[in-house]
């Protein structure tokens, strides 16, 4: 890290600080997240949001110039100048206590929980986990924690870490093949300039990846879809995801789940049948 970043004291001085939004749960923003899964545009007023839909709300914008070369926003502000310069979502931690609905009008309280720095295979990381409770009015919809990781720029020429062998005792399977579009539609609902999803020369000359990166939040999306046809959405209580490895467009993946009771085992895996995203639910 940067001589002026580098001190752990520095990055632990933002464990604590606080922030507070409030957002509309608009029906025009989940009916465009519907038809961007290939689906009709139903939902209404007093609707149920799907689990993890939420993400396409509470979005923290960023003028153009107060964007960094990944396309994020410049680091500083709520989350800490972590310096190292890629920024990845690592996985996040969900417990549902009431149904977020069409129409609500919600509060989220956001805590900066963790800031932790670590030293990987690829070199630097730093992980920051954010706490955040939602509610309508004093009602306790929803808790999640979410864990940030930032890392260093790849070596030159360097392979990427084989990602670990899947479990292949699976009982439901789904196949997905995402496109470019899906991705470019994804990253403008949810307000998200990171690089990776739409600009393959930076996914290539800077970043190290094949392709372009498929979005971690939206295959823990899509493996919650798959658990909430099973067992339907309004029985979900806990949801937990870890991105393992990345997928990419045009490149199709499979989503799996065991079930045993209330216990669910969900996962994602690369064309290759190897592990990219893990995950387990509760439900009652």
């Amino acid at each position: 890290m940067n001589d002026d970043m580098s001190a752990g004291e520095n990055l632990s001085a933002w464990i604590g600080r606080e922030q507070r939004s409030e957002d509309l749960i608009d029906a025009r923003t989940a009916r465009f997240m519907q038809l961007t899964l290939d689906r009709e545009a139903t939902l209404e007023h007093g609707d149920p949001l799907p689990p993890a839909w939420h993400w396409l709300y509470f979005i923290d914008g960023a003028r153009l110039s107060a964007t960094g070369r990944d396309g994020h926003p410049e680091r500083g502000g709520f989350l800490p100048p972590v310096a190292l310069p890629r920024r990845m979502w690592a996985g996040s931690r969900l417990t549902f206590h009431r149904p977020l609905r069409i129409e609500d009008r919600v509060t989220r309280d956001s805590e900066i929980l963790r800031v932790a720095e670590k030293s990987g295979q690829s070199g630097k990381l730093c992980f920051v986990t954010v706490g955040h409770r939602y509610q309508r009015d004093d009602e306790l919809l929803l808790e999640e924690e979410h864990d940030i990781v930032y890392r260093e720029d790849p070596a030159p020429g360097a392979r990427p870490p084989e990602p670990p062998e899947a479990d292949t005792e699976s009982s439901i399977t789904r196949t997905v093949t995402p496109s470019p579009l899906l991705l470019f539609r994804y990253s403008a609902l949810t307000f998200n300039g990171h690089r990776i999803h739409y600009d393959i020369d930076y996914c290539r000359d800077v970043e190290g990846y094949p392709g372009l990166v498929f979005h971690g939040p939206l295959t823990a999306t899509l493996l919650l879809d798959l658990l909430a046809a099973e067992v339907g959405q309004e029985n979900i209580r806990t949801f937990r995801f870890r991105a393992v490895s990345p997928l990419f467009a045009d490149r199709a993946f499979t989503l799996h789940l065991r079930s045993s009771a209330r216990s669910h085992a969900l996962w994602a895996t690369n064309p290759d049948g190897r592990l990219a995203v893990a995950a387990e639910a509760e439900t009652i």
